[in-house]
């Protein structure tokens, strides 16, 4: 008779920590590990009476090796606004404002600094709902924080300007529900492959973020700011908002909608080219304005103090007016 041994049971091998992390995991580490370099903490200062006194804080994303930071408009208030920079690695550096552009809520800053770690630009038009984005800032203080989402919708608006001023939409803005919280503005939205493909601006509600793309029209306004420290756009003065183009003339037209004037401006130049309340305007300087988001793409600097043709459908009738847009001042 022979009597059965019990082996004792194989314990299975314990993973190592590389072999633990999912695919979702080395895509959220590796973006930490590569762009949390290239996100500052800031502390910004404003110049009263009684000296420098802290006014808020928020996040900025390194551009160039030289001290270049891009942040949000709304975190540094003021041109006249200073501060520090703080990174990762310790560095701590001051800054101060180049340029800031409230109708983009983009600024840009400089640090007195050399060395750093640049950020790599992407481009949000390639980004499509669903898909993975890390957020890295400085929420609540707190330096070098890192939450993912995905892309929870695109081409939302937000409104922008100043109080009492001129009224503009950000147009395109990425909606994501990667958690951001105060402090997190001017941060970093990237995509998996590392590149800074919006500007987190807003807390919109719980789950429900905001960032300023990164693309050809934000590229010209960073672009703009660095170099002149200020964006220059044409103004014609008018509050409008999208509507169908009636069906009798809409065959005559290459598009279905267009923008219809609201209100104008006394003393503006839409006022003096002759524009009025539901005037629909179907083209200016002979391109198609279907949307106010092609009406804001068009106002460029190029046509400020030029006078340019303006395609309006007023009772039905096809009008030519020539306007000259002014530059828009906040």
């Amino acid at each position: 008779m022979t009597t059965a041994t019990r082996e004792d049971p194989v314990e299975p091998p314990v993973p190592s920590d590389d072999e633990a992390l999912d695919a979702y995991s080395r895509i959220v580490t590796g973006v930490a590990e590569r762009v949390g370099a290239s996100v500052a903490n800031l502390r910004v200062m404003r110049q009263t009476r009684r000296g420098r006194l802290p006014s808020g804080g928020g996040s900025a994303v390194v551009l160039t090796p030289d001290g270049y930071l891009l942040t949000s408009a709304h975190v540094v208030s003021r041109r006249s606004s200073t501060g520090r920079a703080s990174l990762v690695d310790g560095r701590e550096f001051d800054f101060s404002v180049v340029g800031a552009d409230r109708f983009s809520d983009l600024a840009i800053l400089r640090a007195d600094a050399r060395d750093l770690t640049a950020a790599e630009l992407g481009d949000a038009e390639r980004l499509r709902v669903g898909q993975l984005v890390v957020a890295i800032g400085n929420p609540n203080g707190f330096a070098g924080s890192v939450t993912a989402g995905v892309v929870s919708a695109l081409g939302r608006s937000l409104p922008a300007g100043t109080r009492g001023g001129h009224r503009r939409v950000i147009d395109n803005v990425i909606q994501t529900d990667a958690a951001l919280n105060p402090g997190s503005s001017g941060g970093a939205l990237v995509n998996s492959r590392g590149e800074v493909v919006g500007v987190n601006t807003a807390v919109a509600g719980i789950g429900l973020g905001l960032a300023v793309p990164i693309n050809a029209a934000t590229r010209g306004v960073i672009g703009a700011l660095m170099t002149e420290g200020r964006v220059r756009r044409a103004y014609l003065g008018i509050a409008g908002g999208p509507r169908p183009l009636p069906p009798r003339v809409r065959s005559r037209f290459d598009i279905d909608a267009a923008v219809e004037v609201v209100e104008v401006l006394p003393d503006s130049p839409a006022a003096r080219a002759g524009l009025r309340p539901e005037d629909l305007i179907v083209a200016v300087d002979d391109k198609p304005t279907a949307s106010v988001y092609d009406l804001q793409r068009l106002m460029v600097a190029e046509l400020i103090g030029t006078a340019i043709p303006i395609t309006v459908v007023r009772d039905g009738r096809e009008l030519e007016l020539s306007l000259v847009p002014a530059e828009m001042t906040e």
